[in-house]
């Protein structure tokens, strides 16, 4: 095998290419970044090509030496000459390596696979020939054929009512498989009309965006492709390797919308892997051009856990002392909270933290924001940054939503959460009083939910408020009629979010705290009084707080709890349960309880 010329390759700005000759056909390879850096291998799916990678190639090549190769047949790679019998797994593998040893001789790859390309990288990650040539493998969209024909006999062997189910629903996802095994017609097909309407199908279904993908090769790159399914799908399900076992660490992440492939095809895979990390998200089957933003950051945390002991960087993923279950659900994703400099917000960013997810911390204390975002990359967060922001200025949120959106992608999980208290009687409360507290914790949130809410929406890949209520939303009170007025109105906008959004995969949750030790008192207002009573009835109210001592901390588990059940509404205290409750079912109580004078 040899290595061609260098030059350059349409749709990935930048990249160095080479022409790699094996087996009697020659690959196009794609280069970018530093080669002296760790390599990371992209190897796309079925129909693309590697285009499907170049948003995923950029962000990566800030880090790492990223290559991506045209698979045989594909793209600018040229075909195999008879089609039939030569895209077979061992073929594949044999390219694989080929371009491996060209690009990284002295250095074992990292993997990335997605879809067919994933497929492929299963078999490159089990057999013995290519032991010490791969760190690590990151999987997705794409099962291993010989794991995948395991599980089908298990569950035809010993069928219950749960596995029959289980088959039965992935083998409506596989209808596709059985068309490619189709003579002649998927050809047809992919030259013909399907090859012209792909890309608006995948713009509309799939919400991909247009841009460099898919090239122009497309209808050539899915007729020839349709001898992968012919070549390797019926051999390997009927008579799958006793022996493929993973020799590398494996990260996988599964889109849980995926249409083609049933999440329950990985439930065995523990067995076969001995080093697995796992990761879901919620998104369609095409990741690589939806979330790139979001894969980039899972790859580059996998492959700086897996680098050899000289240059391997500090996994966040190990430190994690999160529940399981939400370092799964958040490890990576973008999380802004606003009020973030303290209290629940602070204690929601390091929840998250620790849960592995990037984290945006905002609030009018930057100084404050900053000191979380410092610390929330010591707790776990692959990153952390800190915003000055007033959410009251719409201009402001619309600015560093742009900026979150160019710097690090869309905002995954939104909570809502900066809020200012005041208490005193409706006629002790001037107009500029109710407007402060109307700016922060109303419009506040409306901007957040409009300008982030917006973006998850745009993008069609789901997401999830959350805003921060109180109790006072639900529980009348003589002496906040401002602060309950506004957070009446966060907990219906809520509600009224959560019915329009439930269609584009958008959860929105209202928490609702009660009396929670946090610094809101020592910054609360209480009008009609002179500064002397401000400050004395603050320290009052400071220590009240800090006797009840319900920490911060249960409220941010109870916010990460509400995300992954997508809870509607999430009384957190006792004392807000219980005034939740009576709203319920004995409003009249509720109101009684309101009319009660509180102490000076």
């Amino acid at each position: 095998m040899t290595a061609g010329p260098s030059g350059t390759t349409a749709g990935l700005q930048g990249a160095r290419e080479r022409r790699v000759r094996t087996g009697g056909i020659e690959l196009c390879v794609a280069e970018l970044g530093d080669a002296g850096r760790p390599t990371v291998l992209l190897v796309h799916g079925y129909p693309d090509s590697k285009e499907v990678w170049s948003e995923v190639a950029h962000r990566l090549a800030e880090r790492f030496h990223v290559v991506l190769y045209d698979v045989r047949g594909h793209g600018r790679s040229t075909a195999p000459a008879p089609l039939r019998g030569g895209f077979t797994l061992e073929k594949l593998t044999d390219d694989f390596l080929a371009v491996a040893d060209a690009v990284s001789p002295d250095r074992p790859v990292h993997l990335v696979g997605h879809d067919w390309g994933s497929v492929q990288g299963w078999e490159f990650a089990t057999v013995p020939r290519t032991e010490g040539r791969i760190a690590s493998f990151t999987s997705m969209s794409g099962p291993s054929l010989d794991h995948f024909g395991h599980w089908i006999k298990k569950r035809m062997t010993r069928p219950t009512p749960r596995r029959v189910g289980q088959l039965l629903g992935q083998g409506a996802k596989s209808w596709y498989v059985y068309m490619l095994h189709t003579p002649v017609l998927p050809e047809l097909a992919w030259r013909g009309p399907l090859g012209k309407r792909w890309p608006r199908l995948l713009e509309r279904i799939e919400k991909v965006p247009a841009g460099d993908y898919p090239t122009p090769s497309l209808p050539q790159d899915a007729a020839h492709g349709a001898w992968l399914y012919r070549d390797n799908v019926r051999p390997r399900l009927s008579r799958p390797r006793a022996d493929a076992y993973a020799h590398v660490p494996v990260q996988l992440i599964t889109p849980t919308g995926d249409a083609f492939l049933s999440e329950r095809l990985y439930d065995d895979l523990a067995g076969w892997v001995p080093d697995l990390t796992r990761r879901s998200l919620p998104a369609k089957h095409w990741v690589p051009r939806t979330r790139p933003d979001q894969l980039a950051a899972w790859i580059t945390d996998f492959v700086r856990a897996n680098e050899d002991p000289a240059t391997k960087a500090p996994s966040t993923a190990a430190k994690s002392t999160a529940d399981p279950v939400y370092a799964e659900r958040f490890g990576g994703r973008l999380v802004l909270v606003t009020g973030a400099a303290s209290g629940i917000g602070r204690a929601t960013a390091f929840a998250f933290a620790e849960a592995g997810a990037r984290i945006v911390a905002v609030d009018r204390d930057g100084v404050g924001a900053e000191r979380t975002a410092e610390m929330a990359r010591l707790i776990g967060a692959p990153e952390a940054r800190g915003e000055t922001v007033d959410v009251s200025d719409e201009q402001a949120m619309e600015k560093l939503a742009a900026k979150v959106a160019s710097e690090y992608g869309v905002v995954d999980v939104l909570v809502n959460n900066a809020g200012i208290g005041l208490s005193g009687s409706f006629f002790a409360t001037t107009g500029e009083d109710w407007k402060k507290v109307l700016d922060v914790n109303l419009w506040g949130v409306i901007h957040g939910c409009r300008i982030f809410g917006g973006q998850m929406v745009e993008r069609g890949q789901g997401g999830h408020i959350v805003n921060t209520a109180s109790a006072a939303a639900f529980q009348p009170s003589r002496a906040l009629p401002a602060y309950s007025t506004s957070k009446a109105a966060v907990l219906m906008l809520s509600e009224c979010l959560r019915a329009e959004l439930a269609d584009q995969g958008i959860g929105v949750s209202a928490i609702c705290p009660g009396i929670v030790n946090t610094n809101i008192t020592a910054t609360a207002r209480f009008a009609g009084v002179g500064e002397e009573e401000q400050k004395r009835r603050q320290k009052k109210a400071s220590r009240l707080y800090g006797l009840r001592n319900y920490p911060p901390e249960k409220v941010a588990d109870a916010i990460l709890r509400a995300v992954v059940r997508d809870q509607a509404v999430v009384p957190v205290t006792p004392e807000a349960r219980g005034a939740h409750f009576l709203s319920r079912f004995a409003p009249r109580a509720l109101r009684a309880i309101a009319r009660l004078k509180p102490p000076a």
